[in-house]
């Protein structure tokens, strides 16, 4: 089966549905690892197209804060607005929806997890050392996370995860991060220094990948479809082929400026409008 892997939607429709477009053809079913709302203009459009779809769904800690009344104070300034604002507009069949889905499921050679397999809803996978502790806590071979909206792979190869660098640190204080990948491509290898005391290889990677799933046990993350933050802009998303035990990192480019008007027109942080332009 072919599976559209899509996380971090973030109520941004005219991201998601440039992923459906560029993604045509390609796919028979969708894995949406979580965070269709928050930060976004689209809540209830988004919720409706992902809903039309043949798909499993996980529920993101923008998804939960939407439906949890104490679960706001965990954000900044700028995503606690935006899910006030989602609260005010989201439609009950939609609230209900979200309350009605699972933080963690397995399915098959795959778990599934908005954040990690050790804490599913909150927990960010942005290095190494925060991938390795996480190999312990599924039995699959396989994980699959959202949440950092960054692409990336990480490897385990005895008791280290090895990584491949290519993403920008975050802006504005938030944590670094680190694109892993297992070879292949466009790479330039450097030597580095590896959890648990082995090797840690390093490179860099450049345009569309495609891993073959062989028997390494991996983590993966998909990126955001909405909200990318590794300084492009176009919207990320995975397939997976569990016939042929492929991954490939795609992008969908589109045009944030008719986001960014409804984000105006509702009032939302103009913050979270310019990033969109820049994927930061």
């Amino acid at each position: 089966m072919r599976i559209l892997v899509i996380s971090d939607i973030h109520a941004n429709l005219t991201a998601f549905d440039a992923v459906l477009a560029d993604a045509a053809g390609a796919w028979d079913y969708v894995w949406c690892l979580g965070d269709v709302v928050g930060y976004g203009p689209d809540p209830n459009e988004c919720l409706d197209r992902l809903r039309e779809l043949p798909h499993r769904c996980l529920l993101g800690n923008h998804d939960w804060a939407a439906i949890q009344g104490n679960a706001i104070h965990h954000f900044n300034d700028d995503a606690r607005l935006s899910l006030l604002w989602t609260r005010q507009v989201l439609r009950e069949e939609n609230a209900d929806y979200l309350r009605s889905l699972s933080s963690l499921l397995v399915i098959s050679r795959f778990t599934l997890a908005h954040g990690s397999p050790r804490e599913p809803v909150w927990e960010y996978i942005m290095d190494p050392t925060v991938a390795a502790g996480n190999f312990a806590h599924f039995a699959t071979p396989y994980c699959l996370v959202g949440h950092t909206h960054l692409p990336a792979i990480f490897e385990q190869e005895g008791d280290a995860a090895l990584v491949e660098e290519g993403a920008p640190a975050m802006a504005e204080g938030e944590e670094s991060a680190v694109l892993a990948h297992s070879g292949g491509g466009d790479t330039a290898a450097n030597g580095g220094t590896g959890v648990g005391g082995d090797h840690l290889r390093v490179a860099r990677l450049s345009g569309v990948e495609t891993l073959i799933l062989q028997h390494k046990r991996l983590i993966l993350n998909p990126g955001s479809v909405g909200q990318p933050r590794d300084a492009n802009p176009a919207a990320a998303y995975a397939i997976l082929d569990t016939l042929s035990g492929s991954w490939q990192q795609r992008r969908a480019l589109y045009d944030t400026h008719p986001v960014q008007e409804r984000m105006r027109a509702y009032q939302l942080p103009e913050r979270l409008a310019q990033r969109l332009a820049y994927g930061w």
